[in-house]
């Protein structure tokens, strides 16, 4: 899906404003295994993917929690540090290769204020996102494994490949162990 289709699952943002909007874009290329934002560290850019998968982490002692995982043509960003301008209390880091463009937080305020279309669009990405998180957030509750594997399968079928499998466990809340189990017993 084209970034452009998938901002107007949000806001119905005209050409104009969204080439108000990417005509700041900058480019970055970061490796597999490549850290984009480390606890302590403030987010000043927010990422928009073109290619690659990343993750959103916290590790706790031996055991890593996995938070989110961003590809395109979604949004890449520790949210609390980046829209707060706090040091992140979480890891995000590139899986696979990876070509993001970004736009400083100074930037995008800049353009919030010139676009009501902007800002517009931005607040239903946010209200999205935080929708996505109450959702998965019932769900690590509510639902068995199966179910919570099954979901995932259908919504990011893609990340079942290029995603080691106990980060997917670890963000679906399963032991790697289970996991597996159901990997290959599940037919989807």
């Amino acid at each position: 899906m084209e970034r452009y289709d998938y901002f107007r699952q949000f806001h119905d943002i005209s050409p104009a404003d969204y080439g108000q909007l990417t005509d700041h874009l900058q480019q970055r290329s970061f490796k597999k295994g490549e850290m984009i934002v480390v606890p302590g560290q403030t987010q000043r850019d927010l990422y928009f993917v073109k290619s690659g998968v990343q993750m959103a982490y916290a590790d706790a002692g031996d055991k890593t929690y996995v938070i989110d995982f961003s590809y395109t043509p979604f949004l890449c960003a520790i949210a609390e540090s980046f829209s707060f301008q706090v040091p992140s209390k979480y890891f995000l880091t590139c899986l696979t290769d990876s070509e993001l463009e970004y736009l400083s937080y100074e930037q995008l305020q800049i353009l919030l204020d010139q676009s009501q279309s902007i800002e517009r669009l931005f607040r239903r990405l946010i209200e999205g996102m935080l929708a996505d998180m109450v959702d998965l957030h019932i769900n690590l509750r509510a639902m068995t494994i199966e179910e919570r594997y099954r979901s995932f399968c259908r919504r990011n079928p893609q990340l079942l490949q290029l995603v080691p499998h106990k980060y997917i466990a670890s963000y679906l809340g399963i032991d790697p162990t289970n996991f597996s189990k159901l990997f290959n017993q599940v037919k989807l």
